[in-house]
């Protein structure tokens, strides 16, 4: 049964920059304009060094070679990978939170480098692209009705980074069902790593991102590849998940736009780590600070207790600690957010924070939506014996609470300026600003990634 596929690939086949609403255009300049940032302020991530030797990135853009967001250049696949890497490595990047995936790291990364390498693409169809991507990926991810076995982003984002991928090189629908066959093939992302706290998580995204480019020109060189990608015997959604019903997706392809759905960031934590964030917040309006509090509570759905309810440790690394709400939830009551800059050494060996942590419990509610971030309630009880309690029913950055323009716009800035400082970095702000805003009139979708890299040359 190859319906699923053909429907997917019909979707990409008949959607154009027109055909998308004016709030899914609003929403995919809105989330390039995000994402562009943090892929910038992942470029100076300590293990970023790493990820790039073994991509082996150049310094000097070539001809069919791709940029890099911060500085810097590759073949496209070893540019996606190093892309991806950036994009999701500070825990920075949007999330579409029914599907638990972060869709536009995989989908970005690929997408730019596939473009960077053709040279012949439009900003409204890089824009249209994207959108199909994305509307593939949450859409595998939204139909899932089971617990997250598999490092979703990574798993089903491939399939949308794929799809976006062929659509930029213009493929016909048999290429990208060979395509989505080698998606498949190279499909892979496991949750041991989140487990573990290791930096594989980010890692797996840039494989991902690597793969679709890969999967892509595969296609475009007639190389066939198995159709029965998702639903099949050995399928993705056979492999990778236990229960799913993906004809709703299907049946509201077009009708219902993923990228409308997708939450931002305000914290370079874990998306689940966030309502916690908010909560600790308000603990310290009304007063509580970490020498009055005897022991927080966080009681929030099983998914928040899973992925963020780990031990805070003496001797933990950034990638641990940004999944550790002993770790996040402490900070953010001594200072009231949480930043870029909480994790690096001397904020991870901070004794009073280390001191606070066990104190801080998160536990479940019980609820039985696996993929529930809310509602999440915290209480504390203080030393003088009275209890503080506050709740939230929606995560902030979420479309129901989403971040104000000036906000967006303030958390790129930020992250422009880790990279790149002073004036120069003003300028690289300005401008990708002022291009994205109309991306739709880009002849050549190139310029917004020779601005990223911190070149000032038009394309040519």
């Amino acid at each position: 049964m190859t319906a699923a596929v053909d429907a997917f690939v019909t979707h990409a086949r008949e959607t154009e920059w027109s055909t998308l609403t004016p709030k899914a255009q609003a929403s995919i300049k809105t989330f390039l304009l995000d994402t562009i940032g943090v892929g910038v302020a992942g470029s100076v991530a300590p293990l970023t060094q790493p990820i790039r030797d073994v991509a082996g990135a150049g310094a000097h853009i070539s001809g069919g070679a791709a940029h890099l967001l911060g500085g810097g250049s590759g073949r496209p696949a070893d540019a996606a990978f190093v892309n991806g890497f950036q994009i999701h490595c500070q825990e920075f990047d949007c999330v579409h939170e029914p599907a638990v995936v972060h869709p536009m790291a995989t989908i970005l990364a690929t997408l730019m480098a596939t473009a960077d390498a053709r040279g012949d693409v439009s900003g409204g169809a890089f824009g249209a692209a994207l959108s199909v991507a994305v509307d593939c990926a949450a859409g595998l991810g939204a139909a899932v009705k089971s617990p997250l076995k598999f490092f979703r982003p990574a798993t089903a984002g491939i399939f949308g980074a794929t799809l976006g991928a062929c659509m930029l090189r213009r493929l016909g629908a048999e290429d990208m069902r060979n395509a989505l066959g080698y998606a498949l093939a190279f499909c892979s992302g496991t949750m041991q790593s989140h487990l573990e706290g290791k930096p594989a998580l980010p890692v797996q995204i840039a494989n991902a991102a690597a793969n679709a480019v890969r999967a892509s020109e595969l296609a475009q060189l007639g190389v066939a590849g198995p159709h029965d990608v998702f639903e099949g015997p050995f399928g993705y959604l056979t492999l990778f998940e236990d229960k799913w019903d993906l004809a709703p997706v299907i049946a509201n392809l077009g009708a219902i736009e993923r990228i409308t759905e997708v939450s931002h960031k305000p914290f370079p934590t874990g998306r689940a780590a966030q309502g916690g964030i908010v909560l600790m917040g308000k603990l310290r309006e009304q007063g509580v600070t970490l020498e009055t509090a005897k022991a927080i509570t966080l009681t929030a759905p099983p998914l928040i207790e899973r992925l963020v309810g780990r031990p805070i440790k003496s001797d933990m690394d950034a990638n641990y600690a940004r999944l550790c709400f002993q770790h996040i939830g402490g900070v953010a009551l001594q200072s009231g957010t949480v930043g870029l800059d909480d994790f690096d050494e001397e904020s991870l060996r901070d004794p009073a924070i280390l001191g606070f942590g066990p104190r801080i419990s998160v536990v479940s509610d019980g609820s039985g939506d696996p993929a529930a971030f809310t509602p999440q309630t915290v209480t504390a009880n203080l030393t003088s014996g009275e209890r503080v309690t506050a709740r939230i029913d929606t995560l902030f950055g979420a479309p129901a609470d989403p971040l104000t323009p000036a906000q967006n716009e303030a958390k790129f800035r930020t992250c422009i300026a880790a990279r790149f400082e002073g004036d120069r970095g003003t300028g690289i702000a300005d401008r990708l600003i002022t291009e994205i805003a109309q991306l739709e009139t880009l002849e050549d979708v190139r310029i917004l990634s020779r601005i990223a890299a911190g070149i000032e040359k038009d394309p040519t």
